[in-house]
């Protein structure tokens, strides 16, 4: 059923964002009077799933099988088809070839602009809708819990953030933690007093080859619901049980958080390890044994039981405001981060399906689900304009060195980039693909 639930959001989030890309250049197209031959979600390479064409319309609507996005195919245009024999033929008025640069250099871009414009609107639907809820780091008494490498450059657990450089840190977003990896020097509450972390210059690139949170929100593991059958309730834990303490691997007993204690479960798959759990006002010992993904079959009461949230709410001209502001702020974000991607550390944790759906959250939970979708609108916005061969970007580089030589590149060099392009985007693809499938096994 977790996995069902998950590759339905996996395919509702990724047809919407494949659907609104394919119809920027479908409707800018229709503008300026290109004729559109097929408009397909997902590819059809020797099968096709669903075709429809209209009476007198010149579009034939589809659905492939091959989910690695899709396609608007539009008549006098080399594209993905590699379609060369209309090339052959007389030029036509409707055609693609035919139109002035800066209509075609339109087309190009619009299913970019459509996908940023989209994450927009999300995140303003997402504003308005749910509004903002967050826990302030103020709030958080218990400070916070940090990665084994956050902890060796000076970061202790039960610091709490409060400044990046001069950047002041209010609560656990994106815009804080790229703040934190970008720094110098942070300053943390420590034990009541302000102490500075001094960061070493790769300290980002050490965060990403870990493939985990470096820091986050430290709160008590108090069992919410236990599985019908799961190891945990074969060893006797119960609902409201507080795991207090356990022993590490230097056997030095641990107070037990969250974060602390689903890294010693990762760490021991399979073995069983002896933590001190208070029932009411009894504590007991329980020998726990995670299973081979590192878990026991509990669900965990989250940080809002035991620390103050903030409310925010948004009128609808203010949503507006938060969306744009937000998708902006993505849009930066993840271009600054790019940087990272392409280190040697980042290359080797790049994902590929696998990755992508295990972003979406079980069981379903709406706010997450949009979140998620704006986010990929924004990945693919981007990742599309980038100039590669076979992407947006690609048509629109060779579009811009039309306009600027005044002339056009010969069918042949088109074709050519067209190959070029279309192998690096599946070799990135497999890579990223078999990358899942290592981390996997």
């Amino acid at each position: 059923m977790q996995l069902l639930v998950i590759l339905l959001q996996f395919f509702a989030s990724l047809s919407l964002l494949v659907i609104i890309h394919e119809f920027g250049h479908f409707i800018m197209a229709k503008i300026f009077k290109v004729r559109v031959e097929k408009f397909y979600l997902f590819f059809n390479p020797w099968l096709t799933l669903f075709k429809y064409k209209p009476k007198n319309s010149e579009t034939e609507y589809g659905v492939g099988w091959l989910p690695l996005g899709g396609y608007v195919k539009l008549a006098g245009m080399i594209d993905e088809s590699l379609d060369q024999e209309q090339m052959k033929k007389e030029p036509q008025p409707w055609e693609f070839r035919t139109k002035p640069a800066w209509q075609r250099l339109l087309i190009m871009v619009m299913g970019v602009v459509f996908n940023f414009l989209l994450a927009i609107f999300i995140y303003t639907m997402i504003a308005f809708h749910f509004g903002e809820k967050y826990i302030p780091f103020k709030n958080m008494t218990d400070g916070m819990e940090f990665s084994e490498y956050a902890r060796s450059v000076g970061f202790q657990n039960g610091d709490l953030l409060l400044r990046a450089d001069d950047q002041q840190l209010i609560k656990m977003d994106d815009a804080s933690i790229h703040a934190v990896l970008e720094a110098d020097k942070v300053w943390v509450l420590r034990d009541g007093e302000e102490v500075m972390v001094d960061l070493p210059d790769d300290f980002a690139d050490h965060i990403i080859t870990e493939n985990s949170a470096f820091v986050g929100c430290r709160y008590p593991f108090v069992v919410d619901s236990v599985m019908p059958n799961s190891r945990a309730e074969k060893a006797g834990l119960m609902k409201g049980d507080r795991i207090v303490s356990y022993m590490d691997s230097t056997e030095n007993v641990v107070d037990a958080y969250v974060l602390g204690v689903v890294d010693l479960f990762n760490k021991n798959k399979n073995l069983p390890i002896v933590v001190k759990v208070q029932r009411g006002n009894t504590l007991i010992h329980l020998t726990l044994t995670p299973n081979h993904e590192g878990k026991i079959g509990v669900g965990m009461k989250g940080p809002a039981a035991f620390y103050k949230m903030e409310s925010v709410s948004y009128g609808f001209f203010e949503s507006i405001s938060v969306g744009i502001k937000k998708g902006f702020g993505r849009l930066f974000t993840y271009v600054g981060d790019m940087k990272y991607v392409f280190s040697s550390a980042g290359v080797k944790q790049m994902g590929g399906f696998m990755s992508i759906g295990n972003l979406f959250p079980y069981p379903f939970n709406a706010h997450a689900f949009w979140e998620i979708t704006a986010f990929l609108s924004v990945i693919l916005a981007f990742m599309n304009i980038l100039p590669i061969p076979a992407l947006d970007g690609g048509h629109v580089m060779f579009l811009l060195i039309e306009v600027i030589t005044r002339k056009k590149p010969s069918q042949n060099v088109m074709v050519k980039a067209q190959i070029i392009g279309m192998a690096l985007l599946f070799a990135l693809m497999i890579y990223a693909n078999l990358n899942d499938v290592f981390r996997l096994l």
